[in-house]
C-alpha cells in the first residue's frame, strides 16, 4: 500500500502565474491542517504577496506608523489591543471580510 497522496491541497498565484501542490508543507514540514496558511506565510515572505483566495486582517495604528497584517483574526486583534494597551493609541482592525473597527487604548 503506497502513502502517496493523489488528492493534494493545491494553491495559486495569478500575480506569479503558478500553482504549487502542498506535498511540501504536508511531507517536510508536517504543516497538516495548517498546510496552506503555511505556504502563504512563506509565499509572501518570499514574494511580498500573498497567493490567490487568502485573505488578511489587518491592524494599523492610526498615531503611528506601526501595523501587521496577519491571517487569522485573533493574531491581528491581539497585536491591536497589545499596541493600544501598551501607546493608549486607537488602532484600526480591519477584518478578511472589509469589516473594521475601532481598538481603543484609553480602557
Amino acid at each position: 500500500m503506497s502513502d502517496r497522496i493523489d488528492d493534494l491541497p493545491t494553491v495559486t498565484c495569478e500575480r506569479c502565474g503558478r500553482e504549487w501542490d502542498l506535498s511540501y508543507e504536508l511531507d517536510e514540514l508536517m504543516a497538516g491542517n495548517r498546510a496552506v496558511e503555511q505556504f502563504a506565510l512563506d509565499h509572501e515572505r518570499h514574494t511580498g504577496h500573498y497567493p490567490d483566495d487568502v485573505a488578511t486582517w489587518r491592524a494599523a495604528c492610526r498615531h503611528c506608523p506601526s501595523g501587521v497584517e496577519r491571517l487569522s483574526e485573533s493574531a491581528a486583534r491581539r497585536w491591536a489591543q497589545t499596541h493600544a494597551r501598551h501607546t493608549r493609541h486607537e488602532v484600526t482592525l480591519q477584518g478578511a471580510d472589509g469589516g473594521t473597527e475601532t481598538v481603543s487604548g484609553a480602557e
